[in-house]
C-alpha cells in the first residue's frame, strides 16, 4: 500500500453501534419522562456520520434549541456510560487483526464526528488502543470532518494518507480535506466517489 498513514472512521467501519446507542438514548430518555421521543437503531443509520448537532436536530426536531443540544449531551454521557459497560461485540470481522497488520508498516489513526470518549471507548473495547497513534472527534474539534482531519494531519505530521469510511459524509469530509477516501462497502452508506472499494476490512491488506 502506498498511503504511510491510514485514518478511520468509527460507525460502519470499525463497528455497528447502532442498537447499543440507541439503547444508551432510551435510558435516558425514559429517565427524563421523554419516552415519545425513543429511538432506535434503524433512525440511525442515515444519521451516523452527521455530527452531534445535525443528528440532534433530526431526532429532537419537536424540542427547540438550545434544549434540545442539552438533551443530545446527557443522551449521549449515558450512552458512554451505557456502551463503558457492555461487552461491544459489535465489531466488524477481522478489524483488530487487519489493523494490527497494518500498524507493522502504516501509522493508524482515527477521526470521528462524535462526542468526547467514544474514539477511546471504540478502541478500547475492540482492542485496537495499541495499533492506533491519535485520534480527534467532533467533540475535540467542533468543526467539520475534514476539518479535523486536517487538523489531525498538521498534529501529527501526515504527508500521506487516506481516509477510510462509509458515507457520502465521508467522502465530502475526504474532498475537504484534500486525502483519497477508501469506501468500506459493507458499511452504512453508498458514497458519490471513492478511491478504493473495501468489500471487508481485510481487503486493506492487498489494496493497490
Amino acid at each position: 500500500m502506498t498511503y504511510e498513514s491510514l485514518i478511520f472512521d468509527i460507525d460502519g467501519t470499525l463497528w455497528d453501534s447502532r442498537a447499543l446507542v440507541a439503547e444508551g438514548y432510551n435510558i435516558q430518555l425514559k429517565q427524563e419522562g421523554l419516552e415519545h421521543l425513543a429511538v432506535n437503531a434503524e433512525m440511525f443509520k442515515p444519521l451516523f456520520g452527521k455530527v452531534m448537532t445535525e443528528i440532534a436536530d433530526v431526532i429532537f426536531a419537536t424540542i427547540p434549541a438550545p434544549e434540545r443540544y442539552a438533551l443530545m449531551d446527557r443522551c449521549m454521557d449515558t450512552e458512554n456510560r451505557y456502551l463503558q459497560e457492555n461487552p461491544c461485540r459489535i465489531g466488524y470481522p477481522g478489524v483488530k487483526e487487519t489493523l494490527e497488520k497494518l500498524a507493522q508498516n502504516h501509522r493508524l489513526f482515527i477521526v470521528s464526528n462524535s462526542q468526547k470518549g467514544y474514539p477511546e471507548l471504540c478502541m478500547e473495547k475492540l482492542g485496537l488502543t495499541p495499533y492506533i497513534t491519535g485520534h480527534l472527534c467532533f467533540g475535540d474539534t467542533g468543526t467539520s470532518k475534514g476539518k479535523t482531519i486536517r487538523t489531525l494531519m498538521e498534529k501529527y505530521n501526515i504527508q500521506n494518507c487516506a481516509y477510510v469510511g462509509d458515507t457520502q459524509g465521508d467522502y465530502e469530509a475526504t474532498v475537504e480535506a484534500g486525502i483519497p477516501f477508501l469506501w468500506a462497502a459493507y458499511g452504512f452508506g453508498r458514497p458519490q466517489h471513492y478511491d478504493g472499494k473495501l468489500q471487508q476490512m481485510e481487503d486493506l491488506l492487498t489494496l493497490d
